[in-house]
């Protein structure tokens, strides 16, 4: 059997922030987005607080003016929020949560259909049995993308796509599509899982049982870290640590509990060798298929991007027991467009610029004797 990951980047809408050519273009826009998120959820809004709200919708024009930036829409549904009496500043009538019904929410658009296809194709190229999807919009979109986008550029759609929405608001999510001899038997999801620190997981780590037809149960733990993205880089580092500790606690328990075939798989947003990722890696209990010499790279250590030893991001690990049924492992790098001019390294012939790729992401494949 062979099983997969790829963060697709969404299917069919994105945040038009995420769309930017950097991730660094759009990161005060990101940093303003979560402040007014986290400062919209209080239970009392001091006059600190509204003052910093107005503050930041004031910056991002439009917001504060017609409830939508370029980036960033107020979505208000019932009472009152914000005040713009004629010829005087605009002020924030809500004292709290509890004052008002609504958010504060990325605004979407489409993405191109030259894009979504070439995804397809990545998809298409793995061919694998079990398939990790990181950043698919919800499961409808999932399952839409699955039988609708995968046949048109020639792909066999799969029989099972699941996906349970997580805690990212921006409605990027983990989920999971399987062939018909490998049906999903049970779905775990933790969303729910906190610590000391509160809630773990940005997205979920999503538990999936696949059968097999040999008869053993393989568990996919299907993840999507916290991003390096934006927000101050040592809370961002104490974050993954978290969930890379809470993941390595799950795989644990599932060990003790008798599953011997058990795989982490997604975009962890770190490299082995960062601190963050030491609850999973440091031990060398899991194996990375990048790492197992059944191998067979393309002589570029990353997953991201340039595929740099900095933009290794993407993981399959492995129990011991799933190690030693490796047979053989890849990456599939053409969706991704690489270098200023796309030269790095060949891509799908309908890549023509960059706007056209897939996804930042390499898709990184197994093959299992299982």
């Amino acid at each position: 059997m062979r099983l997969a990951t790829f963060n697709v980047e969404n299917m069919f809408d994105r945040p038009a922030i995420m769309n930017l050519p950097k991730w660094s273009d759009g990161r005060k826009v990101l940093e303003d987005f979560a402040d007014l998120t986290n400062l919209a959820e209080k239970d009392s809004y001091s006059a600190a607080d509204k003052s910093r709200m107005l503050t930041i919708m004031d910056r991002n024009t439009g917001l504060l003016t017609a409830g939508k930036s370029k980036y960033i829409a107020l979505n208000k549904i019932r009472g009152s929020f914000l005040k713009k009496p004629k010829g005087k500043p605009a002020e924030i009538v809500a004292n709290g949560r509890s004052s008002w019904i609504g958010w504060f929410e990325l605004r979407k658009e489409h993405v191109e259909e030259t894009a979504i296809e070439n995804t397809a194709r990545v998809i298409n190229e793995v061919n694998a049995d079990v398939l990790c999807v990181v950043e698919a919009d919800n499961r409808i979109v999932l399952t839409r993308f699955n039988e609708q986008v995968i046949p048109k550029v020639g792909g066999q759609q799969y029989d099972h796509a699941m996906l349970i929405d997580g805690n990212d608001e921006r409605g990027i999510d983990v989920g999971i599509m399987t062939r018909r001899d490998y049906p999903i038997e049970s779905i775990v999801s933790h969303v729910y899982d906190t610590d000391a620190g509160g809630t773990v997981f940005s997205r979920d780590c999503a538990e999936y049982r696949v059968a097999t037809p040999s008869g053993r149960t393989l568990l996919v733990l299907v993840n999507h870290f916290k991003s390096k993205g934006y927000g101050p880089p040592s809370e961002s580092n104490a974050r993954r640590e978290r969930q890379a500790r809470q993941a390595r606690k799950i795989y644990d328990e599932r060990l003790q509990a008798g599953f011997e075939y058990i795989v982490v798989a997604g975009d962890l947003n770190d490299t082995p060798d960062g601190a963050p990722l030491a609850p999973l890696l440091a031990d060398g209990a899991l194996v990375d298929i990048m790492a197992h010499p059944s191998f067979a790279g393309d002589g570029r250590p990353g997953t991201h991007g340039n595929g740099n030893k900095s933009g290794k991001l993407d993981y399959i690990l492995m129990s011991p027991k799933v190690a030693q049924a490796v047979q053989a492992g890849g990456i599939e790098r053409r969706g991704v467009w690489g270098g200023t001019h796309g030269t790095l390294f060949p891509h799908f012939p309908e890549i023509e610029e960059e706007k056209d790729a897939a996804s930042d992401h390499a898709a990184l494949w197994v093959d299992l004797n299982l």
